[in-house]
């Protein structure tokens, strides 16, 4: 049976509960982590968890156990629901307190550690590539939330997923407030054009994925060239090959975008290194 960590304790997947008053419940303040297990290993476990204290420390959020606690008792769950591969979905909420936005009218921040499957995509496409569908919902303005944190409010996400679905894709191609293209809902976006690997910059308001650092250290050792750099729609309709990174999607193909074919459409050669070097990666 499913064990979920809660602050310190383990419960039953059915008794797993925090209070209705906590504010990551009743506003989304919180954060949080997917990360990956393979082959009974956690990936980048060390840098999911800087991340997970980053974007806590961007909202003022103390969390109450340190960096070494919090990869102890990841490490300790996924051992005990005995996961050779899977889904660890690690969160941090403001917890309880008044109804109200004043983080001073909180207490007692509950961290929860979630060991289970996930499954994004149908399998197939991750051979034949997808369809993305370019959405009126842009990624939130740095200004008003930067992008970079990984907060459990993710409505702009949601909405822009809502409108993939409506369109008939199961992802979403999302633009920054410079109409410029910044990521998917749940991912991030790579094109490949005269050989030459191209992603959107950090400052195009995208979470820095720490799937999207691993494929651009496997581009570098495989000598393809990499660019971070500013890319518009043009760029996606014109690209010789396109495909999406994510700790849940890992690497996929994507061969169309808003009814326009992608290269030869279907999986270029670039994109197929990409997705071996990941696979030797997290599987070695």
């Amino acid at each position: 049976m499913t064990k979920v960590y809660i602050s310190g304790k383990y419960y039953d997947k059915a008794d797993a509960k925090i209070s209705v008053y906590d504010h990551g419940l009743l506003y989304g303040d919180g954060v949080f982590e997917g990360i990956r297990i393979y082959d009974g290993k956690v990936f980048k476990l060390k840098e999911h968890v800087e991340r997970l204290f980053e974007s806590a420390r961007h909202i003022k959020l103390d969390i109450p156990i340190t960096r070494e606690q919090m990869i102890d008792a990841i490490q300790k769950t996924v051992e005990l629901n005995g996961k050779r591969n899977g889904y660890i979905r690690p969160l941090v909420t403001r917890g309880s307190g008044y109804l109200g936005l004043d983080i001073r009218k909180t207490a007692d921040p509950q961290v929860v550690i979630i060991v289970d499957d996930i499954s994004l995509y149908p399998p197939e496409l991750y051979e034949t590539g997808m369809e993305l569908a370019t959405v009126s919902t842009i990624r939130n303005h740095p200004n008003a939330l930067n992008p970079r944190i990984k907060s459990l409010n993710y409505l702009n996400n949601i909405l822009a997923k809502i409108e993939a679905v409506q369109a008939g894709c199961v992802e979403a191609l999302m633009l920054n407030h410079k109409g410029e293209v910044a990521e998917c809902s749940g991912d991030n976006i790579f094109i490949v054009k005269q050989g030459v690997l191209r992603t959107p910059p950090s400052d195009a308001g995208i979470l820095e994925g720490i799937t999207r650092q691993v494929v651009i250290d496997i581009a570098r050792k495989a000598t393809i060239p990499i660019q971070e750099t500013a890319l518009t729609r043009h760029d996606i309709f014109t690209a010789d090959e396109c495909f999406l990174t994510g700790t849940a999607a890992e690497v996929i193909p994507v061969v169309k975008c808003d009814g326009r074919v992608i290269g030869a459409g279907k999986p270029g050669s670039i994109t197929r290194t990409i997705r071996e070097g990941f696979q030797q990666v997290t599987r070695q």
